[in-house]
């Protein structure tokens, strides 16, 4: 054999096996997270239960944080001054990938596991509308399978796990930001439950969210109706004047609200009322504008009927920052690993939940991925903020019956059945697999971060919170007249 002929057949059998001691060590990341799905699910189940608002998940956080704790990653517990944020690393040096795990529920969606609507007889009459159950515990797996592999030496650098709570309007992500827990990070990958699979270069709506709360003076409604000033008066007004406000402003504009608090009792003048707001738009700008005028019109609504207005503000998020870098390869490995079936346990109860739908979907939909690239999605979400500051990509997998939307009861009915199990361990492996992509080829990350310098080019990150701002660990309490 020449000289030639043996460097030929080396190079195809370098060819052919390292790509095969590649796929080798995914599929150890993907054993570690097959193993481990009993306990992950056991987790989710449990975070289910629970059912913790924002800034108050207490046993939801420490549920996770003892998890990674166990694995051996180093856990810093309160970080940004949240009790119930923290992160958990593994590894040393560069690159610095981190993964967000999530963990807040919903208020008003207490439901049981069960396709038709019923409330618990016990609870706090929250529950896990958003899939955030599910969300926590496969981000914690896919990390401590990653975290296995740096400590086998397979790869290197540092993978972290953040506590993110309160993202259901809290912003929780945004104060973690603040507090520079992102800034050594090359790049941050996530994902979300929902009704179908889906990657790609995405963005989102920002959002701003305020309480007014008026005050004015209590008095008889029907013997001295003349001496009271209702506080619900200013909220309807304000109400009215927002009603009004829509029609002047820009297309994709969102703006909702909820009466909190609007009085006690029919025969007393209210002396407090609350209004909760919240403002969006695909872009941050446009938000900060609207939300000016908003607040003008709870000023009117104050001036008009002599009550006092107290602005709370509650905190603004940024869209997403797309990143197509990063957005490709989690398509590519979603592509690749989404086993997605429905069994026969799955089939019944989807029929019976497709009943209380509005706009079911076929249920072979599961077994497809789409791509979303270049789309708006209209929800919000603080991971916005966290994109601004590094490079970020996400995805979803299916975890409900197609076609169920977002805070829901069918949502939260959906996540603890089969469906969400397969949904979040296939989410996990994604996860990994995507965080393995990224250690083990450095130039993504370098591509990653140019896009990301590209996007921000005359538009460098600025928050929606307000200066000196602090976390509004309150925010799901009860209004105090």
């Amino acid at each position: 054999m020449t000289n030639h002929v043996r460097t030929a057949a080396l190079l195809l059998l370098l060819a052919v096996s390292f790509p095969a001691s590649l796929a080798a060590q995914k599929d150890a990341l993907y054993d570690s997270i097959n193993r481990r799905d009993a306990v992950s699910w056991k987790a989710a189940l449990q975070i289910w239960e629970y059912a913790e608002p924002g800034y108050q998940e207490t046993k939801s956080s420490a549920l996770l944080a003892s998890m990674l704790e166990e694995a051996g990653f180093e856990v810093r517990l309160g970080v940004a001054g949240i009790p119930t944020a923290f992160t958990a690393t593994v590894g040393k040096g560069k690159p610095v990938i981190g993964i967000l795990g999530e963990f807040d529920a919903l208020p008003g969606l207490a439901q049981t596991a069960r396709p038709e609507r019923e409330a618990p007889a016990e609870g706090n009459g929250y529950g896990h509308g958003c899939g955030h159950h599910l969300f926590g515990a496969a981000a914690a797996s896919a990390a401590i399978a990653v975290a296995e592999q740096i400590r086998a030496g397979t790869i290197s650098g540092t993978v972290r796990f953040y506590g993110c709570p309160a993202e259901e309007g809290g912003s929780g992500k945004v104060f973690m930001v603040q507090a520079g827990l992102f800034k050594d990070c090359d790049a941050i990958l996530h994902w979300h439950p929902g009704s179908q699979n889906a990657a790609g270069d995405r963005s989102t709506l920002a959002r701003i969210a305020v309480k007014f709360r008026f005050h004015g003076r209590a008095a008889h409604a029907a013997g001295a109706p003349e001496q009271g000033r209702s506080a619900l008066d200013a909220v309807e007004l304000t109400n009215h004047a927002t009603q009004l406000l829509r029609e002047h402003t820009p297309t994709g504009t969102r703006i909702h609200h909820i009466i909190t608090y609007g009085g006690a009792a029919p025969n007393v003048v209210p002396d407090f009322a609350e209004v909760y707001y919240y403002v969006r738009h695909p872009n941050s700008d446009v938000v900060r504008s609207l939300y000016r005028r908003l607040e003008m019109c709870a000023q009117g609504a104050a001036l008009a009927t002599e009550t006092r207005l107290e602005v709370n503000h509650q905190g603004g998020i940024m869209e997403i920052l797309p990143n197509n870098t990063l957005a490709k390869i989690s398509l590519a490995n979603l592509r690749q690993l989404n086993d997605l079936e429905f069994d026969e346990e799955d089939v019944r109860f989807a029929a019976r939940l497709q009943q209380t739908l509005a706009k079911p979907q076929p249920l072979d939909s599961i077994s497809s991925v789409i791509d979303q690239g270049g789309s708006i999605g209209m929800g919000s979400t603080d991971v916005g903020d966290v994109s601004w500051s590094v490079p970020t990509s996400g995805f979803s997998t299916a975890c409900w019956v197609p076609g169920t939307p977002g805070h829901s009861w069918q949502a939260v009915a959906c996540g603890v059945t089969p469906m969400a199990r397969r949904g979040m361990n296939l989410a996990a492996r994604v996860l990994a697999a995507s965080a393995w992509d990224l250690f083990s080829d450095p130039a993504q990350l370098t591509t990653a971060r140019a896009e990301h310098e590209q996007r921000l080019s005359g538009r460098p990150y600025k928050s929606l919170m307000r200066e000196g701002q602090q976390p509004p660990l309150d925010y799901r309490n009860p209004p105090r007249p």
